[in-house]
């Protein structure tokens, strides 16, 4: 007799995903509908609001993005007017990441808005409920990135050989 089947419903991580898919739909909306830049871009405009002016990779690594995705994406925000490239004190082998006054006022606006959506959210919690999800989300952050870094798995064979051979 063989165990019987779980269903997805029942994984953390297919939760999680579920719930961004269904929450983050909104931002997508807002961002896209709105204000005319991907998810992927106002990512990247919200971690240089918080953080300032940063390098290439290490904006990269700040908004977990690869390093490919992100250039992409710079390169359509500057062609946008909302992010600045400088070289700092003369060292032109060096680009710093800045947003423009454009990019500011952008962030300025649209972080109280995905804020409201994120509070929504929340709000059907009561404080304590929400205060223990903080925490659990904190350390549930923590383990996976030591998970992460202590796992040996194979890395993704992205070029489709051997689908549908065989």
């Amino acid at each position: 007799m063989s165990a019987p089947r779980r269903p997805l419903d029942d994984l953390l991580l297919y939760r999680l995903s579920r719930l961004i898919a269904v929450g983050g739909s909104m931002v997508i909306r807002l961002c896209e509908g709105r204000f005319g830049i991907t998810r992927r871009e106002w990512r990247l405009i919200a971690t240089l609001a918080s953080r300032g002016e940063l390098s290439s990779s290490q904006l990269a690594g700040h908004a977990q993005l690869d390093r490919a995705r992100t250039s992409k994406a710079v390169g359509s925000l500057v062609a946008k007017g909302l992010l600045s490239r400088t070289h700092p004190a003369g060292d032109r082998r060096q680009v710093l990441l800045g947003l423009t006054a454009s990019g500011q006022a952008l962030y300025d606006e649209l972080f109280p808005l995905v804020s409201r959506i994120n509070a929504d959210l929340l709000g059907t919690l009561d404080e304590e409920t929400a205060t223990r999800l903080d925490d659990a989300l904190r350390r549930l952050q923590a383990q996976a990135e030591r998970m992460a870094g202590e796992a040996v798995l194979p890395k993704a064979d992205r070029s489709r050989r051997g689908v549908g051979s065989g």
